[in-house]
C-alpha cells in the first residue's frame, strides 16, 4: 500500500478540485474516489469517507479533512510543502476544522458543485481527536 488521497467522487465539486490537485499539486500519492478504493484494505469506514476526505500513509493513523490536505501537499514539493506544514500546526488546525465543515456544508453552492453534491447534515465531519486513531 502507498499514499492515497480519497475524495467523493459522486460530488462534483470533489472531483473538481482533485482534479486540480491531479494538475497543479506534484505528489507521489494517488488520488482517488473512496467509491472506487478497498475502503477495507485501507481501514477506513464508508461513514468516515462520507464526513471528509481521508489521508492513508502506511504505518500512520488515517487523516481526515484539512488534516489530510495538509498530508498531501506535505507529500508534495517545495512550493507546496510550507502550506501543507502550515496546516499541520495544531492552532491552524483548529481554524481550518470550521472552514472545512463550512465548504463541506456549502459544496453543492460553489463553483463546479451539483445539488448531487449535497451531504446529509448528520454526515459533516468534526475534527477527530489527536489521540484518536483512525
Amino acid at each position: 500500500m502507498s499514499l492515497i488521497f480519497l475524495f467523493d467522487g459522486d460530488c462534483a465539486f470533489c472531483t473538481t478540485c482533485a482534479n486540480l490537485v491531479n494538475r497543479w499539486v506534484p505528489t507521489n500519492a494517488a488520488v482517488a474516489p473512496w467509491q472506487r478504493s478497498d475502503l477495507a484494505m485501507l481501514g477506513l469506514t464508508r461513514e468516515q469517507c462520507l464526513e471528509a476526505v481521508q489521508w492513508v500513509e502506511p504505518g500512520k493513523a488515517a487523516l481526515a479533512g484539512p488534516d489530510a490536505i495538509g498530508a498531501l501537499l506535505r507529500s508534495s514539493n517545495a512550493t507546496w510543502r510550507p502550506l501543507g506544514r502550515l496546516l499541520g500546526v495544531r492552532a491552524v488546525s483548529a481554524v481550518a476544522w470550521p472552514i472545512y465543515r463550512w465548504v463541506a456544508r456549502h459544496r453543492h453552492q460553489l463553483p463546479g458543485g451539483t445539488a448531487a453534491c449535497a451531504v446529509p447534515p448528520s454526515a459533516h465531519a468534526t475534527p477527530p481527536s489527536r489521540t484518536q486513531s483512525a
